[in-house]
């Protein structure tokens, strides 16, 4: 099981952050892979057990995802596991800290597949070295994050 984070700092408070990143409708706006989406069957936040449908692309090839709420903490965390049908794919988190300068911002993924679905993914995604690819993006959204939330 492949760990990934990143960090940055950014000018702007902790709850104004949680509001935007827990906004996964919004997520297209600063990933480089996820084109947001849109909450299922009566969710319409993020709270724990809320359901949520991810469109993702990269270059030509588009997919979806399931995603499910487990941690929603305002102002401190939020997180999401990850599914595609029934195989678990991974859990995305957000982590939220007050640091000089603003809110230090943690992003980070945890690879739930199995092996044979990682092949699997590899062919659907075009991604062969997933950690290396979502650290880029992470760096990405962070970046963008920056932008649309510092005032």
């Amino acid at each position: 099981m492949s760990h990934v984070e990143v960090s940055r700092t950014i000018n702007a408070p902790p709850g104004r952050l949680y509001g935007l990143v827990s906004d996964l409708p919004r997520m297209g706006e600063w990933s480089p892979e996820n084109g947001g989406g849109e909450w299922l069957k009566g969710s319409n936040g993020a709270v724990v057990g809320a359901r949520f449908r991810g469109r993702n692309r990269i270059g030509w090839r588009r997919w979806s995802t399931l995603a499910t709420v487990v941690t929603a903490d305002p102002g401190r965390e939020f997180a999401f596991d990850v599914t595609a049908g029934p195989f678990k794919v991974a859990r995305w988190g957000y982590r939220l800290e007050q640091a000089e300068g603003g809110t230090r911002v943690t992003e980070s993924w945890d690879d739930h597949r199995s092996a044979w679905f990682t092949r699997i993914s590899a062919t659907v995604t075009g991604v062969r070295d997933r950690a290396s690819t979502n650290r880029a993006g992470m760096e990405t959204t962070l970046e963008r994050l920056a932008v649309t939330a510092t005032y």
